[in-house]
């Protein structure tokens, strides 16, 4: 992802410090910072983390506004225009440390908050960056320690999209979900709600899944492979209630290559969502053909194109069915 210094509106940092006991305390800058080549080098850096990083929740606004402000924080500052952007970003940053106290996070660290066009979308970014200490090689070749931000270790950001906010869209914020229960304090800080809808995010998976193996120059054997193999293992999700981790599903289902299939399966304009249970009414189209015409209906298991139950003539464009049941063999012998 490339964007250009124009795409960011507003940017700054502040400062959430973690005491080791009792409450946090704040670093506040007092403007935002300036919008340079490495303000916008740091924001490049931080949408290519928040996009290529997997476990995503998705979500809209609660509607209790007390208890959650951010709703009515962003419509003040981009809806009514009364709040500017530096007096957006210190209401957050103490919102932030009301939530982190509240909680007990261990966690403090550098606070960005940014609005920002990305993709054509107005988004407004906040993530907790933590400082890790590097090596530079200095003058006459003397080697230096330097802390500098670390984004490989980057496990608090969310973003909402202000304008699918504005247009009614159904999901609208999007946040890291960390490991354990590490997202639960940041998406209560943004007001967040989970809108995850079983069914459709596994249409959606069963959808991106079948174009994948389409355009993987595959064998038919092998397309069919992938696609019973993907069948299985969120069958068996289903069945057992194990929530869906998109790179464990990715080396299951794909274990040639499963970093091709992660990166498919994580591509931030998909917009799948990750930790829920996959629905097993979305999961046939992976291992059966449904087709119909004018005069009649169709419904086929891949396995019998292999078998030769089913046979498909390119030439003449005619599909041949054999062993066919006497339940219906008599059926057509009565007309």
């Amino acid at each position: 992802m490339t964007e250009s210094t124009q795409a960011i509106a507003d940017l700054v940092i502040h400062r959430l410090i973690r005491a080791a006991e009792g409450a946090s305390t704040v670093e506040l800058r007092p403007a935002s910072n300036p919008v340079d080549e490495p303000a916008a080098r740091l924001m490049e850096r931080l949408c290519r983390h928040f996009a290529e990083r997997p476990g995503k929740g998705y979500g809209w606004f609660e509607k209790d506004e007390r208890a959650f402000p951010m709703p009515r924080l962003v419509r003040e500052h981009a809806v009514d225009g009364s709040m500017d952007f530096a007096t957006l970003s210190r209401e957050m940053v103490t919102h932030l440390q009301q939530r982190l106290d509240e909680d007990k996070v261990d966690d403090g660290g550098y606070v960005l908050i940014a609005r920002a066009t990305i993709f054509g979308a107005d988004c407004l970014y906040v993530a907790l960056l933590q400082e890790t200490l590097g090596t530079v090689i200095g003058d006459g070749l003397s080697i230096h320690d330097s802390p500098h931000l670390d984004f490989g270790a980057l496990q608090v950001a969310g973003r909402i999209d202000i304008t699918a906010w504005q247009n009614g869209a159904e999901r609208y914020i999007a946040f890291l979900k960390g490991r354990g229960d590490l997202a639960g304090w940041f998406k209560r800080f943004l007001g967040c709600t989970d809108v995850v809808i079983a069914l459709k995010e596994t249409k959606k998976l069963v959808e991106t899944l079948s174009h994948f193996a389409d355009t993987q120059q595959l064998e038919t054997r092998e397309r069919d492979e992938l696609l019973e193999r993907a069948h299985l293992v969120l069958e068996e999700m289903g069945e057992s209630g194990a929530a869906l981790d998109l790179q464990s599903v990715a080396s299951q289902i794909f274990p040639d290559a499963p970093e091709k299939l992660s990166e498919t399966l994580q591509d931030e304009a998909l917009d799948l969502a990750s930790g829920f249970v996959p629905d097993k009414r979305a999961l046939k189209p992976l291992i059966r053909f449904r087709a119909s015409a004018e005069d009649w209906k169709l419904e086929f298991e891949r396995s019998g194109l292999r078998s030769g139950a089913v046979q498909y003539d390119k030439a003449s464009n005619t599909l041949v069915l054999t062993n066919v049941p006497e339940s219906l063999k008599k059926l057509l012998l009565e007309e």
